[in-house]
């Protein structure tokens, strides 16, 4: 698969996970492991965590994971 700005973006400073969609883009969980202010950020189809300031890592992580299994958006060319 060809690397993109979207498969192998930046990470950012508080990353905790990183996860991929069905075709390679990025989702990414940032937070504080220990808090109620995680969040998910997909880098395929810009979708993202409806409420961060709430969120735990447990419910963030299931979520991210959700949206990744059924995400097929890139905004890329894979050829």
């Amino acid at each position: 698969m060809k690397l993109s700005r979207n498969t192998a973006p930046v990470e950012p400073g508080n990353l905790l996970i990183r996860l991929h969609n069905q075709v390679g883009a990025a989702v990414d969980i940032t937070g504080r492991p220990y808090d109620q202010a995680s969040r998910w950020d997909c880098h395929g189809c810009g979708d993202h965590s409806d409420r961060p300031e709430l969120d735990i890592l447990a419910f963030t992580r299931r979520d991210a994971n959700a949206h990744a299994a059924a995400c097929r958006a890139a905004y890329h060319r894979l050829a």
